[in-house]
This record gives structure tokens, C-alpha cells and sequence, in this order.
């Protein structure tokens, strides 16, 4: 019961966060699975993208639709793309050991962090 509540509290956290950044899976569901649940790396990866293939987010993009804030051809375009991208992301990540993933998904979420900042820092011309 314990990991269903901890499970209820990671969704419930990867949806909100979802709804107010476009982020869940990968930055809030597969650390969450890591160190909360003791998930290796692949199971939680495999897992995020088990929650997230269902849904992909539906209430939260019927109501940026309702608001005219989703652009379906864009969309359109790029779930075709990314069909393609996972399967080879999935396929490659498979090919990695799970220190190594981890440390690239690491690697990969303090670039995004950096990038992030120094864009804001930029735009509030606090440089």
C-alpha cells in the first residue's frame, strides 16, 4: 500500500507539473522511480513512458486547446517524429548500462537547468 500512495503522489506531481511546464515524465516520474521507489534507470524510463503513452497529457492539452494555445499541425508533425525518436531512444538506451544512462540523463537535465536560467537571467536583462 505504501508504494501505491508514493505511486498516487508521483503521478499526482508529474501531472501538475506537466499542466504548468509541458514536464513530467522524464524530470519529475523517472528520478521520482529512482530514488524514491528504487527503480533501476531502464525500469523507470519504461515505466514513465507506460503512464505516459495512454493520455499524453489529454486534460492538460484539451485545455490549452480550448484556450487556442495548441497548434495541431505543429503537433501533428512532431508525434510523427517522435514515434521514430523513441524507438531509437528506447533501442539505444537499452544498448547503456544504467550508471552510464543515468549520468547522461544527469548530464543532459543540468544543461536544460543552465540553459533555462541563463535565458531568463537574459530576458529580465539581469545580464
Amino acid at each position: 500500500m505504501k508504494d501505491a500512495t508514493l505511486f498516487l503522489v508521483i503521478g499526482l506531481s508529474a501531472g501538475l507539473l506537466s499542466g504548468l511546464f509541458g514536464i513530467g515524465g522524464g524530470l519529475i516520474i523517472v528520478p521520482s522511480l529512482i530514488y524514491f521507489v528504487g527503480f533501476s534507470q531502464h525500469k523507470a524510463t519504461g515505466t514513465s513512458l507506460a503512464v505516459l503513452l495512454p493520455p499524453v497529457g489529454i486534460a492538460a492539452v484539451l485545455e490549452y486547446y480550448r484556450n487556442g494555445n495548441v497548434d495541431l499541425k505543429a503537433a501533428m508533425f512532431i508525434a510523427v517524429a517522435v514515434v521514430a525518436g523513441s524507438y531509437l531512444g528506447a533501442y539505444l538506451a537499452n544498448k547503456i548500462s544504467g550508471p552510464y544512462l543515468r549520468l547522461l540523463f544527469g548530464i543532459f537535465v543540468l544543461g536544460m537547468g543552465l540553459y533555462l536560467i541563463y535565458g531568463a537571467l537574459k530576458r529580465l536583462e539581469w545580464i
